[in-house]
């Protein structure tokens, strides 16, 4: 994620960086929300069938989607306390940072 990188390093963000920031780990997290969401679904259906083969490698690339969530929203967390926090100047900024906590 490119603005992460750019978040990394110690600079105060313009509003258009901010935003773009935002935006897009709203996207990343979506998606694997989504790809989330959608195995739930399936797994529902093959539990039902009974394949069990198949409900025990949803259940492994669930959690793998699980961790990468978490590694994903503890980044963007660091990021925020370690970096932008610290380098607001603008009361826009530090409202920014501090709603993004």
């Amino acid at each position: 994620m490119v603005v992460m990188k750019v978040a990394n390093l110690d600079v105060e963000l313009s509003i258009e960086e901010r935003n773009l920031l935002s935006v897009e780990y709203k996207n990343v997290v979506r998606a694997r929300r989504a790809s989330w969401r959608i195995l739930l679904s399936i797994k529902k259906k093959e539990e039902a069938k009974g394949n069990d083969q198949n409900v025990k490698q949803i259940k492994e690339y669930r959690h793998n989607i699980e961790s990468k969530l978490s590694t994903i929203c503890s980044d963007i967390m660091s990021i925020i306390d370690e970096h932008l926090i610290h380098t607001c100047s603008a009361r826009e900024s530090t409202v920014f940072s501090t709603k993004c906590q």
